[in-house]
């Protein structure tokens, strides 16, 4: 289960946003990481770099690793209906991200650490993979453990914090209603650039 330990303000300043939702201020926002950022951050992007980029900020949101992204793409390929919009409905239903959305977790690497430590209840089964995917009815519980986790507990007794239509939840229970569509997904990528990327 590979995932990134390096530098995140790094990534971050690449893709000219946070893309962690530590609501960190980007230090020099406006210039690429590394010794050529400088230099190359004006640089006029072409047709290939557009797509590029949008392809490593969607899988950079979401916390995957290049081999399983391309997997998922893969997928989505072959399902019937626009590819984009498949490929961007299996990342929302991946289990860390439905954790996050339900607004469990303050970020996503959090709701990820919840399910990998076994805190994450499928129905009545723990489940340990992030990448597990949801289906419409399924109930998705914390466990005592968690629910006394500091930053949980905070989330838990928000009254503010809403999760998207196709999601419901109550207390520390989340219900998926529906898989969501694309009107209803928030994460601010442009999918078809990353389809054009993998039609090449």
């Amino acid at each position: 289960m590979a995932r990134y330990i390096g530098p995140k303000n790094r990534l971050s300043r690449r893709e000219g946003l946070d893309l962690f939702g530590k609501g960190n201020k980007l230090r020099r926002s406006s210039q690429a990481p590394g010794q050529h950022g400088p230099k190359g951050a004006r640089r006029r992007s072409s047709e290939f770099g557009t797509q590029l980029r949008e392809k490593q900020k969607t899988k950079r949101l979401y916390g995957i690793m290049e081999r399983q992204f391309s997997r998922y793409f893969g997928f989505a390929a072959k399902v019937p209906g626009k590819t984009g919009e498949v490929l961007l409905r299996l990342l929302e239903t991946r289990l860390d991200n439905v954790v996050y959305r339900l607004g469990l977790a303050p970020t996503r690497a959090m709701s990820r650490q919840l399910v990998s430590h076994g805190h994450v209840l499928v129905g009545d089964k723990v489940v340990k993979s992030p990448s597990y995917q949801v289906q419409v009815g399924d109930l998705i519980t914390l466990d005592t453990k968690a629910k006394k986790i500091p930053a949980v507990a905070v989330r838990m007794s928000d009254s503010k914090i809403v999760p998207p239509a196709w999601l419901e939840r109550q207390a520390e229970t989340g219900k998926v209603l529906s898989f969501p569509v694309r009107s209803q997904i928030d994460t601010p990528v442009n999918e078809q650039p990353i389809v054009e990327f993998y039609s090449r």
